[in-house]
């Protein structure tokens, strides 16, 4: 066991009393710590079988990391395609349940995506306890029945963490306002309270008004430039319009010979190019293990360009600012706000010993998480006002930015 924040300890609290909840707790919470801590009490009351349910194969390693760092008495399984590191992974139903019979006299962790839970299911597993991290991501159609299932047994503790919660306006499609799936809200955590007690930043929207016109590369390019040079930000996330946009700014653009004159290192990955980084295509653990390494080195600057994967539970560290190439949803939106407003670790220590004290943003070395737009088109102008009415709910109103299917 460890220690945990007042608000952490509170959502603890609500799951020991609390079969089956929603926790909803802004990016940057700490939430991750909440399931680590009601796992680490459950496999010590007797042999339980724990299932952990995210939306990517990045995620399910990163959170299987997180967990293990914590030694937990019990055998681990990944269920889901792809590499899972030292543990075995699987998408076999009977695999799945031929381990959980070998180790039945054991404590059992699986992990698993949104896209491979019927899986265990299949398999017959009985679970014990089961989070959905990100849930959100559990009312897509092809995920919901099997959420479904765990939700509405009996004897299975339920929690559905997210900061972004999706509803449902229409009645044939799933939504988390369902309570007899989801439960109720049995904790609920303002973005306003962690920005005074030290545990996350506040963010700050800068709208930049660029000229129009010139050929794409070049546009992209010089606007990103100007942005950077101007905002003064070591380490810096750009969320492009496309694979195609960010394969023309590499290369048909001066963009990374004018970053490295800069003495910044520019790193880009999508779903379709792979990975690079200071232009040699790496594997995706080498891409985020350097990530991580860059991110927590403060005299290191670098440029991390993407489309879609870091925007959604991937943990990185030290990013200061980010830049919006493209409009989002209401989720998207904050959960890439949630990369950039973690705690600088400097900041972090003093709040602590003392030095400063939490809330003061003024004095922290790192005062906000930056949030930059250029405005060049309607969709720049679109992406800003979308971007404010999100930081408003959030950081001002202090309530989540809830996503609503109408149609």
């Amino acid at each position: 066991m460890f220690q945990l924040r007042p608000h952490q300890q509170d959502t603890l609290n609500a799951m020991r009393e609390c079969r089956k909840g929603q926790v909803i707790v802004p990016t940057g919470g700490g939430k991750t710590l909440c399931m680590i801590n009601d796992a680490l009490l459950e496999l010590e009351s007797g042999t339980k079988t724990i299932v952990v349910v995210c939306p990517r194969l990045l995620l399910a390693n990163q959170l299987c990391s997180d967990f293990t760092e914590h030694k937990p008495d019990a055998s681990i399984l990944h269920v889901h395609s792809g590499d899972a590191g030292n543990y075995h992974s699987t998408t076999k139903p009977d695999i799945i349940s031929k381990f959980c019979y070998y180790f039945r006299n054991q404590n059992k962790l699986i992990f698993t995506t949104y896209h491979s839970l019927h899986r265990i299911k299949e398999a017959g597993v009985k679970v014990d306890t089961i989070y959905f991290d990100e849930a959100h991501n559990s009312v897509q159609k092809n995920f919901f029945r099997a959420t479904e299932y765990y939700a509405k047994l009996n004897n299975v503790r339920c929690y559905f963490f997210t900061a972004t919660p999706k509803h449902s306006a229409v009645d044939w499609k799933a939504g988390m306002n369902d309570e007899e799936v989801y439960g109720d809200i049995i904790c609920q955590v303002p973005a306003p309270e962690l920005v005074e007690n030290g545990y996350i930043l506040p963010p700050k929207v800068v709208v930049k008004q660029l000229p129009r016109g010139g050929d794409p590369a070049e546009r992209d390019h010089r606007h990103l430039y100007r942005t950077i040079l101007e905002e003064a930000t070591d380490k810096v996330l750009v969320c492009a319009s496309s694979t195609r946009q960010i394969v023309r700014l590499v290369n048909e653009s001066p963009f990374v010979h004018q970053m490295k004159k800069l003495d910044y290192s520019v790193m880009y990955i999508t779903s379709k190019t792979g990975a690079y980084v200071d232009g040699k295509k790496v594997d995706r653990d080498s891409f985020f293990q350097t990530l991580s390494e860059w991110g927590k080195d403060d005299e290191k600057k670098f440029v991390v360009i993407h489309h879609s994967i870091l925007s959604e539970g991937i943990n990185v560290s030290g990013l200061e600012s980010v830049v919006f190439m493209r409009n989002m949803d209401y989720i998207t939106f904050s959960q890439t706000i949630g990369r950039v407003v973690r705690m600088n670790k400097k900041d972090t220590d003093d709040i602590r010993a003392g030095r400063i004290t939490a809330g003061d943003v003024r004095s922290y070395q790192k005062p906000f998480g930056l949030l930059v737009v250029p405005v060049y088109s309607n969709v720049g102008i679109t992406t800003a006002r979308n971007l404010q009415d999100v930081v408003d709910t959030v950081f001002h109103e202090g309530e989540p930015a809830i996503s609503v299917i109408k149609r």
